[in-house]
C-alpha cells in the first residue's frame, strides 16, 4: 500500500486525506495545533462557541462526494442547517436588503431599491451562470500544470470578458449603487478586490442561488469534527500539536516528513495544506528548487487580511440575521485603502456573523454568539503593532456595531476577544498573515496560482487557498479533487 503524508488539517487538506485514504493510499495527516480546521479552528469561552471562520457553507455536493466515495453519507457526521436570508444587506442610511434564492423576495427586493434595474438582474444572472459552467462546473476541479492547459480554457472565459473585474460586469447589468454592491461584494469572501477580481467570481451568485447557503448545527468546527470522523473511519490517521518542521528530499522527490517532536516518517507523496511560503521557504527550506519557488512566491501579490471580533452577550436577537453585511459610507475608495494603499481607515464595512439566530446552542441560555469582521491589508502593506492598534480597534468596530444594530452592546458582553494579521501570521504561518493567500487576480488564477503538482519536486502536491482555484470551502474542496486526482494516478 502507498503512503501519504498532508501537511495541515484545514477543510482542503482534510478532504484530499479523505480522498487519498478513500483510494486505498494509506494517509497520515499531521497538523501543528492542539485542535485541527486551519483557518476553520474554534474556540470555547465562557459556554460560548466561537468558529473562527469560514461561516458560509455552499455547494454541500461538493462535500457530500468526499462520504459517497466509501458509501457513507454526509449527514452521518453533520447536520447541515438552511440559513435564510444569505445575507442582510445593510448602508448606513438604514436600507436593508435581504439577499436569498428566493426568487420572488429577491425580486421585491431589487424593486424595491431600484425597480429599473429587475431586468438587468435577469441578464447578470444569465451571465453568472454562463461562467459558473465554464468556470466551476468545468475547470474548477482540473489542475493546471503546464501553459497549453490555459490557453485551452481560454476562448472560452474569454467569450465572459473574464479580464474585466466583477463590479466592472455587474455595472454592466445594474445601475443602482447599492445593488452594484450587492451583486459584486461576495469575492471578498475570498479574498478578492471587486474591483480587480475577474468575472469569472461572479459565478458565486450562481452557486449560491442553486445550491442554498447552509450552517453545520454547532458550528464550522462541527464540519471539521465530521471529516476527520469520517477520515479515521476509512482507516486515516490524524497527528495533531505536532508541527513539521522538514519536508526531507533527495534530489526532486520528497522521502518523508520530520515534526517539531522529533517524529519522522518516510512517505511516497506529500501534499502541503500548510501556507505557501511557509511550505517553500521553512519545510523546504534545503532544497535548491523550494528556494527559488519560495522566493518567486513572495513577489506575488497576497491577499489582505482580517481583524475579527468575538462576543459573547446577553439576549437574544431575532431581528439580526445570520449574515450581515453592514456597508460603511464609501465602497471603491475604502477598497482601495485596503487592497492599494494599506492604509487603516477611519470607515469600514462589516461582515458581522450571528449564529445563534438559527443554532441557539452556540451560545448559553437567552446569550447569543457573534463575530464581527473587518478586512485589513495584510502585514506587507500595513506593519502595525496590533499589540496596540488591536483593543483601539476593537472598540471601534463594536461602536460601530452598537450604533446600528445593538445600542447597549458594551453593557451586555460577557466575554470578548480579537483576532489580527499577527495571529494569523503566528498560528497558521500565514504569509503577511493574509487570510486567503494569493489574491485572485486573473494574473494569480489557474496556471499562474501554485501548481496542484510541483514542477520540480515531482511527488511533492499542493492543496488549499494557494492553488487552483482558489479560497473558499467550495475552492479548497475543489483543489482536493484535483489534486487527489493527480496522486493517485502518480501513485498507482
Amino acid at each position: 500500500m502507498k503512503r501519504a503524508c498532508v501537511i495541515g488539517s484545514g477543510i482542503g487538506g482534510l478532504a484530499l486525506a479523505i480522498r487519498l485514504q478513500s483510494a486505498g493510499i494509506a494517509t497520515t495527516v499531521v497538523e501543528a495545533r492542539d485542535k485541527p480546521g486551519g483557518r476553520a479552528y474554534y474556540w470555547e469561552r465562557d459556554g460560548f462557541t466561537f468558529d473562527a471562520g469560514p461561516t458560509v457553507i455552499t455547494d454541500p455536493p461538493c462535500l457530500e462526494e468526499l462520504w459517497a466515495l466509501t458509501g457513507h453519507r454526509l449527514s452521518e457526521d453533520v447536520d447541515l442547517m438552511p440559513v435564510s436570508p444569505f445575507y442582510r444587506l445593510n448602508w448606513p442610511d438604514g436600507t436593508n436588503f435581504d439577499y436569498s434564492n428566493d426568487e420572488t423576495l429577491l425580486r421585491n427586493e431589487i424593486a424595491r431599491i431600484s425597480p429599473g434595474d429587475v431586468a438587468g438582474y435577469d441578464e447578470f444572472l444569465e451571465y453568472s451562470a454562463g461562467v459558473f459552467r465554464e468556470g466551476y462546473v468545468k475547470l474548477g476541479t482540473v489542475a493546471f500544470l503546464d501553459f497549453a492547459s490555459m490557453i485551452k480554457a481560454a476562448p472560452a472565459l474569454a467569450r465572459y470578458q473574464a479580464w474585466r473585474s466583477v463590479y466592472s460586469i455587474v455595472s454592466k447589468y445594474v445601475k443602482s449603487d447599492k445593488l452594484r454592491e450587492a451583486f459584486s461584494f461576495h469575492s471578498l469572501l475570498v479574498g478578492g478586490n471587486p474591483m480587480t477580481t475577474s468575472a469569472v467570481y461572479a459565478l458565486i451568485h450562481k452557486l449560491e442561488k442553486d445550491g442554498g447557503v447552509w450552517w453545520a448545527r454547532g458550528g464550522t468546527n462541527r464540519l471539521i469534527a465530521g471529516m476527520v470522523a469520517h477520515f479515521q473511519r476509512i482507516g486515516g490517521t490524524l497527528r495533531l500539536g505536532d508541527a513539521v518542521t522538514r519536508i526531507e528530499t533527495l534530489g526532486n522527490r520528497v522521502t518523508g516528513v520530520t515534526t517539531a517532536s522529533g517524529w519522522h516518517e518516510n512517505f511516497d507523496a506529500a501534499a502541503s495544506n500548510a501556507d505557501l511560503v511557509h511550505s517553500y521557504r521553512d519545510l523546504l527550506g534545503d532544497n535548491a528548487a523550494a528556494r527559488r519557488r519560495a522566493k518567486s512566491l513572495k513577489r506575488k501579490k497576497f491577499s489582505p487580511s482580517l481583524f475579527v471580533v468575538h462576543f459573547g452577550v446577553t439576549g437574544t436577537w431575532p431581528g439580526i440575521a445570520h449574515h450581515m453585511i453592514l456597508f460603511g459610507p464609501r465602497y471603491k475608495g475604502l477598497l482601495d485603502d485596503i487592497y492599494k494603499y494599506g492604509v487603516l481607515p477611519e470607515d469600514f464595512s462589516i461582515y458581522l456573523h450571528h449564529p445563534t439566530v438559527t443554532d441557539p446552542g452556540m451560545a448559553p441560555e437567552g446569550m447569543s454568539t457573534f463575530y464581527a469582521l473587518v478586512p485589513v491589508a495584510n502585514m506587507g502593506k500595513l506593519p502595525l503593532d496590533w499589540a496596540e492598534i488591536g483593543p483601539i480597534l476593537e472598540k471601534r468596530v463594536l461602536d460601530e456595531v452598537g450604533r446600528r444594530l445593538i445600542p447597549d452592546i458594551h453593557s451586555r458582553i460577557v466575554t470578548k476577544f480579537h483576532y489580527t494579521p499577527a495571529d494569523f501570521n503566528h498560528d497558521l504561518g500565514a504569509h503577511l498573515g493574509s487570510a486567503f493567500s494569493l489574491e485572485p487576480l486573473l494574473t494569480q488564477s489557474a496556471f499562474f496560482r501554485a501548481h496542484n503538482r510541483d514542477d520540480d519536486i515531482s511527488n511533492l502536491y499542493l492543496v488549499g487557498a494557494g492553488t487552483h482555484p482558489g479560497a473558499g470551502i467550495p475552492g479548497v474542496v475543489g483543489s482536493a479533487k484535483a489534486t487527489a486526482r493527480l496522486m493517485v494516478e502518480d501513485l498507482a
